[in-house]
């Protein structure tokens, strides 16, 4: 039985890679990690593998396998996003100053058509992409897509007093990553 575990493990690589990538692609839209979640997947099919009954087809069961693997990865994206929520010690000491090294700098003053630059825009969206999702969705629907507070916490249902503390500091950490990656580099 063993023996033939294995070989339909094989077989079932050969089968399901491509639609397990493309489903993984479609849910985390990152082809490494895509690729990633599908090899995580095989790897516990065959550390389950004894456990596979047969009630459903091996297709089906992969793909229940993977659904959770993508689940574990937006829990974890969730649990590193709420380990950022105390992020104003990186910027403000314990008296709620700045730390001399994070304190806004004075930008030049001709760089009111900032946005006109392509390069500053390929700077100001590597940004937006490090913050955390919910802090990334919070900035672009306030300041891209002009929504307000009220529909916001709707549509991410979260609390007003949130969504204001998530602004806060998504601008803090743009503010840095901008500083860094585009005034710092002139």
């Amino acid at each position: 039985m063993e023996t033939s575990g294995k070989t339909d493990l094989v077989q079932w690589v050969d089968l399901y890679t491509n639609e397990l990538y493309t489903w993984a692609l479609h849910k985390v839209s990152d082809s490494e990690l895509a690729k990633d979640l599908v090899q995580d997947t095989f790897l516990a099919a065959s550390e389950k593998l004894s456990s596979f009954k047969g009630n459903s087809s091996p297709k089906t069961w992969l793909f229940s396998i993977l659904n959770h693997k993508i689940i574990d990865y937006y829990r974890k994206k969730v649990k590193q996003a709420t380990s950022l929520d105390h992020s104003d010690s990186m910027f403000f000491d314990k008296n709620q100053g700045w730390l001399p090294e994070k304190q806004p700098k004075n930008w030049h003053e001709d760089d009111s058509n900032l946005l006109d630059d392509n390069e500053f825009q390929t700077v100001l969206k590597k940004c937006l992409e490090a913050l955390p999702e919910k802090w990334n969705s919070c900035v672009k629907l306030k300041y891209l897509m002009n929504k307000n507070g009220d529909e916001i916490c709707q549509e991410l249902n979260i609390t007003p007093s949130n969504f204001w503390q998530i602004v806060h500091r998504a601008k803090l950490q743009l503010r840095d990553c901008v500083e860094t990656n585009w005034f710092q580099n002139l």
